[in-house]
């Protein structure tokens, strides 16, 4: 499966996307607050069991180094971050929100110190989500030896000086609310998951 993974091209990923219908044009407000007339959707896509399982083939055939853990944020890298785990037969966990907003791991999950962890979401915009659940992993003493997605739109190379591993790089206009385009033509705003009109 390894070989036939490694013939996928960016191209064919943005295929994918388009063809479930998880990328998205207009007018969208982002979970950082910015405003960007792109969305992936990644739930539309990973709904479809074959895909999850072959992006987590693609992303895991790009990893050089032993993964002990792979870790992702709830709710959208759960279903790509297990895949991914196991693809590496990796054990998977997931962090949340507490009561106060704090990223955490629950449940009864650990991270047992200096094990190897591989932090996989399934787009990567600011890398705000990324670095919360760094820091829950480095407190609990694992080391992070990767970051992977479907998606990176980022802009970024790397985070905390590890290489983005991504099956996609778009580049999107992303605007601060008080400075959108969008927002000035009277184009209505959705929020992802919402098609209710929000200004």
């Amino acid at each position: 499966m390894q070989e036939k993974t490694q013939q996928y091209k960016e191209k064919d990923i943005y295929g994918i996307l388009e063809e479930t219908g998880a990328y998205l044009k207009g007018h969208f407000l982002l979970s950082s607050g910015l405003h960007s007339d792109t969305y992936i959707q990644c739930a539309k896509v990973l709904k479809y069991p074959k895909y999850a399982e072959l992006f987590g083939k693609l992303i895991s055939s790009q990893v050089n180094s032993k993964i002990d853990y792979v870790v992702s944020p709830a709710m959208g890298g759960i279903i790509i971050g297990y895949e991914v785990a196991k693809s590496l037969n990796a054990v998977f966990l997931f962090t949340e929100r507490n009561e106060n907003g704090e990223m955490m791991l629950r449940r009864e999950q650990n991270i047992e110190k200096g094990k190897n962890i591989l932090i996989v979401e399934d787009v990567i915009t600011t890398g705000k989500s990324t670095l919360e659940v760094a820091n829950v992993v480095k407190k609990l003493g694992g080391e992070i030896t990767g970051i992977g997605c479907i998606v990176n739109r980022s802009q970024k190379e790397d985070l905390l000086d590890k290489k983005i591993i991504s099956l996609l790089k778009v580049q999107a206009n992303v605007y601060p609310p008080e400075n959108c385009p969008l927002c000035e033509m009277g184009h209505e705003i959705v929020k992802p998951g919402s098609r209710k009109k929000l200004l």
